[in-house]
């Protein structure tokens, strides 16, 4: 877009914000669990550390979110050994349930955990 002839065109100022303060990490506290943090993976867990099982259906249900989006988000925690997967059939109807493992409720844990200190932190200011 052309200006006014004898108009000086201005860049406008990019203002980059100041960082945030940081919060003082708790001891022994390690680093956010990208993994755990996300947000349907965190539900994902959070339902499974309160059912012994689920299945697929029922969290779909539960999460309220697409099956292809539970699937993509079941699978990483699978693949972090968070989750189990088994699968099977009902008649003819397949049928996949989920388990928390020992891994994944210790990784669970350690999120909360670390989330806690991050909250106790900022009430201490």
């Amino acid at each position: 877009m052309a200006g006014k002839p004898g108009t000086v065109r201005r860049e406008r100022e990019r203002r980059i914000p100041a960082p945030a303060a940081a919060v003082p990490a708790a001891s022994g506290a390690k680093k956010l669990d990208r993994l755990v943090h996300e947000r349907l993976r965190l539900g994902i867990l959070g339902a499974l550390s309160v059912n012994e099982s689920l299945t697929f259906t029922e969290l779909k249900k539960l999460l309220d979110t697409t099956d292809g989006n539970l699937s993509v988000h079941a699978r990483k925690l699978e693949e972090a050994g968070y989750v189990s997967c088994v699968k099977s059939f009902e008649g003819r109807m397949p049928k996949t349930e989920f388990r928390l493992t020992a891994g994944g409720k210790r990784a669970l844990e350690r999120y909360l955990d670390h989330m806690e200190a991050l909250i106790q932190a900022m009430r201490e200011r």
